[in-house]
């Protein structure tokens, strides 16, 4: 059997990921495995394990050979836990590394991509402790921040490769994971020419570049870039997620520049039940005001006009034309007014 070359995909599905950039890594998994098929040497040498992690993580895929693989349907949790995820994958790197003995060569150097749109919304530093003393010299880890809100101080803890994808379109995500492809198969010519088994390909800075490690951002425990609310459908009871960006307004005070921050509404979707599996037990209170909120969608689940209504118990789901409806986390029915402003608990992102 051919040395190994183990890719391990540490992908966050926090709320923030849900929509469109979820579903484009899919499709960019997807393609990459399909494209690595048609490799000779990517097929003799390349390994892919995929591990999710939100306010929990876990395996989606343990490391297969790129001839039995098939890219899953990723979910998404509550949550930005770093250190989880990379628990997580210290544990899968402990289990699954074939060491050089006298007997047989071991695997070639793992390489992990670490895809990440946001802020970690717990404590990292004794993961990435743990990261340094015994796996950061025997990896080779690429951090990619989807967008420019991630906290690229923390990620330059892990890895000199700390990149920044402009993920504006969908072309976009299709050449950055081409770039992906690309970086594997070089890798994998790499370690069959017994050469350093770890190359990235040519980076389009109008795509993918590379962060400025000197530049520190402020450690948040929550992501404020977007405020995401969960609610359940009242006819399905399914959970789901309203998603809303953050923008920054530039207004003035008599001569005084000012700037003032709200979020606009970016989409309603329909989450799995796994999404509470995935999501930080820990109880986490932190509001924001409808009046900081611009948009309001339908129920992505039954279409019911308005998926916006808040509950006695705390809770926000959906409501119709009814004039009594009943609340789907706490069972309680009662009759729901309109207007007025009023404070929502947020997710952490």
């Amino acid at each position: 059997m051919s040395r190994r070359l183990p890719i391990y995909f540490l992908i966050d599905v926090s709320e923030s990921m849900v929509g469109e950039p979820i579903q484009q890594v899919e499709e960019g998994l997807s393609t990459i495995i399909q494209t690595l098929k048609t490799d000779p040497i990517a097929m003799e040498t390349v390994y892919v394990s995929i591990i999710v992690f939100a306010g929990q993580a876990k395996t989606l895929v343990p490391l297969h050979e790129i001839i039995n693989f098939y890219p899953p349907k990723f979910p998404i949790g509550s949550g930005t836990s770093l250190s989880n995820g990379l628990g997580h994958l210290m544990y899968e790197l402990r289990k699954n590394t074939i060491k050089t003995t006298a007997e047989q060569k071991g695997d070639w150097k793992p390489i992990i991509f670490l895809f990440t749109d946001g802020v970690p919304t717990d404590e990292t530093s004794s993961a990435i402790g743990e990261w340094k003393q015994n796996w950061q010299r025997s990896c080779n880890m690429v951090a990619v921040s989807f967008g420019k809100e991630a906290d690229s101080g923390l990620l330059g803890e892990l890895t000199d490769n700390v990149l920044m994808f402009k993920n504006t379109v969908a072309e976009s995500y299709r050449e950055f994971f081409k770039w992906v492809t690309a970086s594997i198969k070089t890798s994998s010519v790499s370690v069959e020419s017994n050469s350093s088994g770890f190359e990235l390909a040519g980076l389009d800075d109008a795509l993918i570049e590379k962060i400025d490690l000197n530049k520190e951002k402020h450690r948040q425990w929550a992501d404020t870039n977007f405020v995401v609310l969960t609610a359940k459908c009242q006819n399905t009871k399914r959970p789901y997620l309203m998603k809303y960006a953050k923008s920054i307004h530039a207004n003035s005070f008599g001569e005084l520049p000012l700037e003032t921050r709200s979020y606009g509404l970016v989409g309603a979707y329909q989450i799995d039940s796994n999404y509470f599996e995935l999501s930080d037990g820990n109880n986490f209170s932190n509001k924001i005001n409808t009046e900081e909120l611009t948009g309001y969608p339908s129920c992505p689940c039954c279409g019911n006009q308005f998926a916006f209504a808040l509950c006695s118990c705390g809770n926000l789901h959906c409501i119709g034309q009814e004039e009594m409806n009943t609340c789907p986390w706490c069972k309680t029915e009662a009759s729901y007014g309109h207007g007025g402003s009023f404070d929502v608990n947020r997710s952490q992102g």
